[in-house]
């Protein structure tokens, strides 16, 4: 998969700290070597906000940077202000989503644990609709419109030729939660097992009879970048959601997830509950 605008800025950050640890170098002794502020440096390291490519080249030679490595900054840094193309869009996207858009652009798999509703990129225009009536009550029809048009735009993610893999842990309480009513529930079964049967979605059904389990707290998912250290985890929350990255969160939700794969359904059978559930609406 082609790397984006938000995976090299966030790679850009590591390879800079790493640098500096490297030379045994403070935030500040570094910053004043190329007459930044220790703040901005920080910032330069945690991803946030636009950096400038002669610094980070003057950076690079401070740090004893190879050629190679300082033109692959260089690079890295340019690349990091080429924007998506939801930013084209005639309507503002709210700016809770700027950041899930931006990572889902540019991820090479994605983990689901669906705990409410079926996940967005796998979900029917008028499954979408319904739940954001449900969930965004304040919402005008038009503001609806526009958040359902968003979601169905993110799903030609899946059509791409380098389409990440997305594997998904769905509770048995979203296949049977009635949103919108049997006509569109009885439609977005059927999307969800001619979805399945693509070799880039995996479909597991975490039956009731499992008990408790892993990820009793709620849905996730986790975006996986190009490497391990760009993972993203993206936990739901009531008005938006919180994005996590330290090495210990994201071991903790690899981890459940994993456990929650060994305690669903196969696949075969977990197509058979999806079925039977459809044919009985």
């Amino acid at each position: 998969m082609a790397v984006g605008p938000t995976t090299r800025r966030r790679q850009l950050g590591a390879d800079l700290r790493r640098l500096r640890e490297q030379k045994g170098l403070t935030l500040e002794e570094a910053g004043a070597l190329v007459g930044i502020s220790k703040a901005t440096l920080s910032r330069y390291e945690t991803k946030e906000g636009a950096v400038k490519w002669p610094t980070v080249d003057a950076l690079c030679r401070e740090y004893g940077a190879s050629q190679e490595e300082r033109q692959t900054l260089v690079e890295l840094t340019k690349g990091a202000k080429i924007q998506g193309w939801w930013r084209s869009l005639a309507d503002p996207i709210p700016e809770s989503m700027n950041l899930m858009l931006t990572l889902e652009d540019e991820v090479v798999r994605e983990d689901h644990y669906a705990s409410m509703y079926v996940p967005g990129l796998l979900q029917t225009r008028a499954y979408a609709e319904a739940v954001h009536r449900a969930s965004e009550m304040r919402c005008t029809d038009q503001e609806v419109t526009h958040m359902v048009d968003i979601r169905m735009k993110r799903q030609e993610l899946l059509a791409r030729d380098d389409a990440p893999h997305i594997w998904t842990v769905i509770d048995e309480s979203v296949i049977r939660r009635m949103v919108g009513g049997p006509e569109v529930m009885r439609e977005q079964l059927r999307h969800l097992q001619s979805r399945a049967e693509s070799p880039q979605v995996t479909v597991q059904i975490l039956p009731f009879a499992s008990g408790a389990h892993a990820a009793a707290v709620g849905s996730f998912v986790i975006l996986g970048g190009p490497a391990p250290e760009l993972d993203v985890v993206y936990v739901d929350i009531l008005g938006g959601g919180l994005f996590m990255e330290k090495p210990q969160e994201l071991e903790r939700y690899k981890l459940a997830f994993e456990y929650l794969r060994a305690q669903a359904l196969d696949l075969q059978a977990s197509a058979a509950v999806i079925d039977r559930v459809c044919r009985e609406l």
